[in-house]
């Protein structure tokens, strides 16, 4: 990743482009199952539950981003799980139903070669998602994450759970399995996609260009300005000639009104910069920028403090990554007649030392913010 900030774009891949988005590519993507970076240390699946109901946690995206100078960082990955259960994202705040780990390989390594890997597709590039790492640490079938547990009847299948062997046993291994168990030569091949997964896509790095309108920012000292945004000037005009806004807020005193307007006029020019900085580049769902520029805030309410954000295991502090927008969303079909998965932005933070080998997949910090009750989230084709 270079200096600045980093943007990045969901790109569908292409038929017979899925190769792209495995590991020996390095791949930043949304969805479908892990590409692993290094074969040791996977997080396990208790690891992966979420925080409120324990349920799996779906493999959300995962972000390459080597460290330049840094020759035990040469290739490294953060990768981002979430619980696919909408009535676990109502609380804002730290891990709940996400989770974030960091890994990170010398340039020589067990598992890559030294030099670049290829443009070209492998041989057999159709194949269907690996069972095993190289290393020999079975996939589960259906998450494609550590699956130690093993189908009973045919031995062959990993999970991760009895959630994941429940939901492939009604998909079909029941039929396999019993191939297997009589002696029958089947595949048992893994399907690409299923219901658990998120949609994959490839996530495409661009620099954002220093062209966002700095001079049709909202001016911090300009309260008027940033009272305007949010109150249509006809419907103020009317409230004042009928006098209901007095006669509604009559029982209060001078004041809280004035805390309340404060409170609104923050909130309306905090959610304001928000949309401005992202206008030029709309359909942005990441953005990098390592120990830079910290992350724009839907909202003035629930943004960590420097306490509120662990150090990490080695004692170093932890500083912003990266942090996830609102927009991905749009991609991830999770919208629904109830409750859906929601969020305003979710911020990643990573060890300042980007400490340990890859012999480990280590924990970092992910914050979930949401939208304040008075803001209005951006529509889908914003």
């Amino acid at each position: 990743m270079a200096a600045g900030v980093e943007l990045g774009f969901a790109e569908a891949a292409g038929p017979g482009e899925a190769w792209r988005l495995r590991s020996p590519y390095f791949p930043s993507k949304v969805g479908g199952r892990p590409a692993w970076l290094g074969e040791a240390g996977l997080p396990g699946p208790a690891a992966l539950r979420c925080g409120r109901c324990q349920q799996p946690c779906a493999f959300l995206l995962q972000l390459y981003a080597p460290l330049p100078g840094r020759p035990d960082a040469f290739h490294r990955t953060l990768f981002v799980f979430a619980c696919r259960r909408a009535a676990c994202y109502r609380l804002p705040g730290p891990r709940g139903p996400l989770c974030v780990f960091r890994n990170q390989l010398p340039r020589r390594n067990d598992t890559y070669p030294e030099e670049p890997p290829p443009e070209e597709p492998p041989p057999g590039a159709a194949a269907s998602p690996p069972r095993r790492l190289g290393g020999g640490a079975a996939l589960c079938r259906v998450c494609g994450c550590l699956g130690p547990r093993a189908c009973g009847r045919c031995r062959r299948a990993a999970y991760c759970g009895p959630e994941h062997q429940a939901l492939d046993w009604r998909r079909g291994h029941r039929r396999a399995c019993g191939q297997h168990a009589a002696g029958g030569d089947s595949s048992d091949a893994i399907p690409e996609h299923n219901e658990f997964l998120f949609p994959e896509y490839e996530i495409l790095i661009e620099p954002e260009e220093p062209e966002f309108p700095a001079d049709s920012s909202v001016d911090p000292n300009d309260e008027q300005g940033a009272v305007d945004t949010s109150k249509d000037p006809k419907e103020l005009e009317e409230l004042g000639a009928t006098g209901s806004a007095g006669e509604t807020f009559q029982s209060l005193d001078e004041e809280t009104l004035e805390a309340m307007a404060k409170h609104e006029t923050e909130e309306d020019k905090i959610f304001q910069m928000f949309k401005e900085r992202v206008a030029a580049e709309p359909e942005q769902i990441i953005r990098y920028c390592r120990g830079g520029e910290g992350p724009i805030w839907v909202s003035g309410e629930n943004i960590p403090e420097e306490k509120d954000i662990p150090n990490c295991l080695c004692g170093a502090k932890r500083i912003f990554e990266f942090q996830i927008m609102p927009q991905l969303l749009n991609h991830l079909q999770v919208d629904s007649l109830g409750e859906s998965i929601d969020w305003g932005t979710l911020v990643v933070y990573a060890c300042a030392d980007s400490c340990g080998e890859g012999s480990e997949y280590l924990e970092e910090f992910i914050w979930k913010q949401d939208f304040s009750a008075g803001s209005i989230e951006l529509p889908s084709s914003y």
